[in-house]
């Protein structure tokens, strides 16, 4: 995990993924949409994998347990997070443990962990970020 987190601050990323094969991947979209786009896209990835990330909260929580992974590190990991990945037997570590991951501008509460607060497992908090998303993207459309 030393070297993931190595990356993770070197190159200024927001995610690394190392898959079951011990290929490296890194990731600079902002929140979860790179975990939306592996789960999506190359779900195989994910399966297995150790990450690494920047900020992770309940929301990034449900999609890495979705997708299979072993182990995650957070620079800033959200306590909230941690009974989800330890009940998913997830190894877990962090360089900051914070109760909740906030937005920096007006120091507010992550929207998206607003939208997963209630969500008692993974796969439930999943629905309700991709329902989020979903109206999201139906309000683009009809403006």
């Amino acid at each position: 995990m030393e070297r993931l987190i190595e990356i993770l601050r070197r190159e200024q990323c927001s995610l690394v993924v190392e898959d079951a094969a011990g290929e490296v991947t890194t990731y600079n979209k902002p929140g979860v949409r790179d975990l939306i786009w592996l789960l999506d896209n190359e779900s195989a990835r994910l399966h297995g994998a150790r990450v690494a990330d920047k900020v992770i909260g309940r929301a990034a929580v449900a999609l890495l347990i979705n997708g299979g992974v072993a182990a995650v590190h957070g620079e800033v990991m959200s306590r909230r997070a941690l009974p989800l990945l330890e009940s998913a037997g997830v190894t877990v570590s962090w360089s900051t443990l914070v109760d909740a991951i906030v937005v920096p501008e007006g120091d507010t509460r992550c929207r998206l962990e607003e939208i997963v607060a209630d969500a008692s497992t993974a796969t439930e908090a999943e629905a309700l970020l991709r329902r989020h998303f979903a109206e999201k993207a139906a309000h683009r459309k009809s403006n």
